[in-house]
C-alpha cells in the first residue's frame, strides 16, 4: 500500500482525447488530484465526475490538475466526457488491464475495475493525503479541497 510521504508512482495514460497523460509531466509544476472511479455512465461515478467539474476553479486555484482513471476504454471516455461536458482528463487504464489502478491499490479484482480511491500529489511527486471509498459511497469534494490548501 501507498502511504502518505511516498513518493507517487509514475505512469502514462491515453486519456478521452487519446493523448497521452503522465504524472511525470506535472512534476515541479503542477499538483495532481488523482481519482479513481470503477464506470463512466454510472450513478455514483457520474455524480462525482460532475462535481469535479463544477469545481474546476478550485482546482485551478490550488495549481492542482485532476486526473480520473477508471478501467473504460478510450472511446467509451470520449462518449461519457461529451455527454457530461467534462473537460478534465479522463484516462484509460484499460489494457493492460487495471495496471495502474492496481499500482495504486485501488484495483478491485472482484468487481474487475478500479474501486474509489483519491491520491493528492503535490508538486514534488509525493503523496500528501489519500481516501479509499467502498463502490457505493460517494467521496466529498470539500474533503478534496480541504486536502489541497494543505498542500
Amino acid at each position: 500500500m501507498l502511504e502518505i510521504g511516498d513518493e507517487a508512482p509514475n505512469f502514462t495514460l491515453r486519456d478521452q482525447h487519446g493523448q497521452d497523460q503522465s504524472l511525470s509531466a506535472r512534476r515541479g509544476d503542477r499538483n495532481v488530484l488523482l481519482v479513481f472511479y470503477p464506470f463512466a455512465f454510472t450513478g455514483v461515478c457520474t455524480g462525482e465526475m460532475k462535481a469535479l467539474q463544477a469545481n474546476s476553479w478550485e482546482w485551478e486555484r490550488a495549481g492542482t490538475d485532476v486526473l480520473a482513471i477508471s478501467c473504460d476504454s478510450v472511446p467509451s471516455l470520449r462518449a461519457f466526457a461529451d455527454q457530461e461536458a467534462l473537460a478534465f482528463p479522463l484516462c484509460s487504464d484499460f489494457w493492460p488491464h487495471g495496471t495502474v489502478s492496481a499500482t495504486y491499490g485501488a484495483f478491485d479484482d472482484k468487481l474487475g475495475a478500479a474501486g474509489r480511491a483519491t491520491y493528492v500529489i503535490d508538486k514534488q511527486g509525493a503523496i500528501r493525503w489519500t481516501v479509499h471509498t467502498a463502490i457505493a459511497d460517494a467521496r466529498e469534494i470539500d474533503d478534496y479541497i480541504k486536502a489541497l490548501s494543505d498542500v
